[in-house]
């Protein structure tokens, strides 16, 4: 591999740190739905969701990345 080249493990590390800026953003938009004293239920549903779904892709890309020790 040269030093242009990233193995397996540093763009999984890449991809984790993207998904958890996104997850992070969610977070923060889903505050400040929930502030609003009129705030769409639907969207805040959507948003929730969709956090959850990248939560999951984050513990997948974790597990790839840890590997499982046996004890």
């Amino acid at each position: 591999m040269t030093s242009g080249e990233m193995d397996r493990t540093d763009i999984l590390r890449v991809e984790l740190a993207v998904l958890m800026r996104e997850h992070r953003d969610l977070d923060d938009a889903i505050g400040a739905l929930q502030e609003r004293a009129t705030h769409d239920q639907l969207t805040l549903r959507r948003l929730k969701k969709q956090k959850l779904s990248l939560k999951d892709k984050i513990t997948r890309l974790e597990d790839q990345i840890t590997p499982d020790i046996i004890a």
